[in-house]
């Protein structure tokens, strides 16, 4: 299936087939259960993956699915580092090149895993580089494949496929299906494939202040941008400018509304997780868990929250830990 991704559209028997893809060759992920102020919830531990966090789902998904020929030339994806990981883990189990754009300023721990994997890192400054730019060229010099972060079919349906294992482990456990699911979100890939995956329940984005395009998105009806200065975060796998049209056609119809957490509801999820999950989270990770522990997110029903990347910097865990 080596189609551009510009030639189709992604569809729940996609995340179904990636689904199928994924028990293959890993376990499901731990679906918890827990309370917060006396209501039962369920955490969806991502953040347990081999490379600790849920793009090694799309990663799987869209290299799995390239031709030989394909394969042959290699991939560049972009990414501050959990894509970068998700990808470089299918490139090498799959003997494919990967070249990954990452910027400068990305968590050491993904710039090493990344490299570790095998991958090519090639650095960008954030702020004043076009990073599709880059990686762009570089898949046009090379004849390799463009794996976008979130804006690919197969990527949003491979994010997707955790939705399928929530259904059947919530089964597992007696309990109604999911009625509502909290996404950590940044360009909108996984909350994209979960509304796919579980049409019934609400899938709600969390974004961190200040980088919330899709919660503006959803309010506006039309894409929007972070804007040209937006506010320093420590969720760096969420700071995405403006998610992509593929991806937005799924949110405005499926994602009534967004929520926005702050920095210091972040560090408290993570503290969370760390004393009464025994998890370790990264910020970005964490921002669904904020939105359920301040009130923000309604958590009646069935509700599941995704616990996305555990990548995290060990001195700024250490620190958020003890600032409690």
């Amino acid at each position: 299936m080596g189609d551009s991704p510009n030639l189709r559209t992604p569809t729940r028997d996609g995340v179904l087939e990636a689904a199928r893809k994924m028990a293959e060759i890993l376990p499901p992920t731990p679906l918890i259960p827990f309370e917060i102020d006396g209501q039962k919830v369920w955490a969806k531990a991502e953040c347990l993956q081999p490379i600790g966090a849920f793009k090694i789902r799309g990663g799987w998904h869209r290299l799995s699915d390239l031709s030989d020929a394909e394969k042959t030339k290699g991939v560049v994806a972009v990414s501050s580092g959990n894509h970068a990981q998700g990808v470089a883990w299918a490139a090498k189990r799959l003997g494919i090149p990967a070249t990954i754009v990452m910027p400068q300023d990305a968590p050491p721990i993904k710039l090493d895993r990344t490299r570790e994997l095998g991958a090519e890192v090639v650095t960008y400054d954030r702020m004043t580089e076009n990073r599709e730019a880059i990686a762009q060229g570089l898949a046009q010099e090379k004849g390799a494949v463009y794996v976008h972060a979130f804006g690919d079919p197969w990527v949003i349906e491979g994010q997707g496929s955790a939705g399928i294992e929530i259904l059947a482990q919530l089964e597992e456990q007696g309990a109604p299906a999911p009625t509502r699911i909290l996404a950590c979100c940044g360009g909108g890939g996984l909350t994209g494939g979960l509304a796919l995956a579980c049409p019934e329940a609400e899938v709600v984005p969390v974004e961190p202040e200040g980088w919330d395009d899709i919660c503006r998105s959803i309010e506006t009806g039309e894409i929007q941008s972070v804007g040209e200065n937006p506010p320093p975060t420590a969720c760096d796998a969420l700071q995405t400018f403006a998610t992509s049209p593929l991806n937005f056609a799924i949110l405005k119809e499926r994602c009534p509304y967004g929520l926005r957490v702050t920095e210091a509801e972040v560090r408290e999820a993570q503290r969370f997780a760390f004393a009464n999950l025994r998890l370790v989270l990264e910020p970005g990770g964490a921002v669904a868990l904020a939105a359920a522990l301040t009130g923000k997110a309604k958590l009646d029903g069935t509700t599941v929250i995704m616990l996305s990347g555990g990548n995290v910097d060990p001195r700024q865990f250490c620190q958020t830990v003890w600032q409690a």
